[in-house]
């Protein structure tokens, strides 16, 4: 007998972005908490931004669920460890069918049958009534297979919109209408060019939350979609593959660029650091003076050219670095670390100087530049990987190499994607990978045990050096980790060595 295990799950979908799903996934994660539930939340990768207002609604980290990134008992496992959660909320990404291709390859839709999940559609009504009942019997004639339990209307303008669009639904299909939610009097979730405004940067996020939450319980039946949830079928047990235990030896002390400038890292990702051997290190680039004692850095995606001008400023921090990084220090940089290792980033007609670790200069866009998966070769030399691994990940970036910028070893030629220009990215500069390459730890297992590798050996081999006296990790010099709070600034009163 196959062992198996039950989590009540749904996944929420849309027909295009900005359909609003995160309303009704956030709104309803909180509802749900409001009754005393456990609510894992998951979102349809790749995303940070959608799973931070996730997390914050069930007030415990969102996981990713993705089919490209992801291997197939990764997905069930994801689900598996929810953690003693009562429910789970999936949110899915884009329209529902939208895929790596044609077919809809690895689709919210896919996933939604891949994980034996009931989906409800969320529809924008706006200027719109029996049309809706065409999309709705649309999605069902291009998939039949679709596991599509319900449809929640938003954006609705008035009682007599909503009659129409209930009755031609009913009339076309049976998919039950569970929720209609009218157009809401402020704007709950802001955007910017890279999706949402982080809720770390929203002081009322709690606020936010609470009144997507009202959305939700006036507009929508919770109880039948807490119904629909326990619908879903026990799905296998899968057996885990776990890798081999890190040796037993003093861990690694890796450093992250950790503050609103710097805020895109999976929760999956610091997790496979730490289980191989690494205490992380919580660095503000915007806040600090120094730098801690760290024997690697992990500089990952955000919006430093949102603070470039702060960053520009902390020239302390940004000598301090550059120094660490000449001296040795291994950096792994994806997106944003990327254009902070540069010499430059020129954005909204002004030019902001950054550490200088990469001899390029970085040109913020108004237009994206890379959007979507990325696959890839490693073949070049560098410290993480060896030539011929292949790397699956994703890419989302509105800025760009300069035209005059100097060319540079790289250790990534693309099948897919855009990277750094040229068919290429992975930009190796003496121990620092830097690429517009986002990697998702479950779907890379090998990049957490090397990234952990290089920092030890760094720091055996800077224990080796003349200078190195004492910690030549450069003990704290400046404000401890300890004394920030979860957005990297410093507590009240907190001691800070200039």
């Amino acid at each position: 007998m196959v062992a198996s295990f039950a989590l009540p799950r749904i996944v929420i979908a849309g027909l295009a972005g900005s359909a609003g799903k995160t309303l009704v996934s956030a709104g309803l994660i909180r509802a749900w908490r409001r009754r005393g539930l456990e609510v894992a939340p998951f979102k349809k990768g790749p995303d940070y931004i959608d799973p931070a207002w996730l997390g914050a609604a069930a007030g415990r980290a969102a996981k990713s669920l993705d089919t490209f990134l992801m291997p197939r008992e990764s997905i069930i496992d994801a689900l598996a460890c929810a953690g003693g959660a009562d429910i789970a909320v999936v949110e899915g990404n884009r329209g529902v069918f939208d895929g790596l291709d044609a077919e809809g390859t690895h689709s919210t839709a896919e996933l939604a049958k891949r994980i034996r999940a009931p989906l409800v559609l969320v529809v924008d009504t706006s200027k719109s009534t029996r049309t809706v009942a065409a999309l709705v019997l649309g999605c069902l004639a291009l998939d039949p297979a679709l596991p599509l339990a319900g449809v929640i209307l938003n954006r609705v303008g008035s009682s007599r919109q909503e009659r129409i669009i209930r009755e031609a639904i009913a009339r076309a299909t049976r998919v039950p209408v569970l929720g209609a939610i009218p157009r809401l009097s402020f704007d709950a979730l802001p955007s910017r060019h890279l999706g949402l405004v982080m809720p770390a940067e929203r002081e009322d996020r709690e606020r936010v939350l609470e009144a997507m939450a009202n959305a939700i319980e006036l507009g929508v039946d919770v109880e039948s979609l807490r119904f629909l949830a326990e619908e879903a079928p026990r799905l296998p047990l899968p057996v885990t593959v776990r890798g081999k235990r890190p040796p037993a030896e003093p861990p690694v002390q890796i450093g992250i660029l950790k503050d609103d400038a710097f805020s895109f890292y999976y929760p999956e990702n610091l997790a496979a650091l730490e289980a191989h051997g690494a205490q992380l290190v919580p660095i503000s680039p915007l806040l600090d003076a120094e730098l801690p004692a760290i024997d690697a850095l992990y500089a990952g995606g955000g919006y430093p050219e949102e603070h470039a001008a702060q960053l520009t400023a902390n020239t302390q921090f940004r000598t301090v670095l550059a120094a660490r990084i000449a001296a040795g220090l291994p950096v792994w940089a994806e997106c944003g670390g990327l254009m902070y290792l540069a010499s430059a980033i020129r954005c909204r007609g002004e030019r902001y100087p950054m550490i200088g670790a990469l001899p390029v200069e970085i040109e913020q866009t108004e237009r994206p530049q890379g959007h979507g998966y990325v696959e890839a070769c490693v073949d070049g030399d560098n410290p993480f990987f060896p030539r011929g691994a292949q790397l699956r990940g994703h890419e989302f970036h509105y800025s760009r190499l300069l035209d005059d910028s100097a060319p540079l070893p790289t250790a990534l030629a693309l099948q897919s994607g855009v990277g750094v220009g040229g068919g290429r990215d992975g930009i190796v500069v003496g121990r620092v990978f830097a690429s517009y390459l986002h990697v998702f730890a479950p779907g890379a297992p090998d990049w957490a045990p090397a990234f952990v590798r290089v920092a030890r050996e760094a720091r055996a081999a800077m224990a080796k050096t003349p200078a190195a006296k004492g910690d030549h990790r450069g003990i704290h010099y400046g404000s401890r980790s300890a004394d920030r709070d979860r957005r990297g600034r410093i507590h009240p009163g907190a001691r800070q060595v200039e």
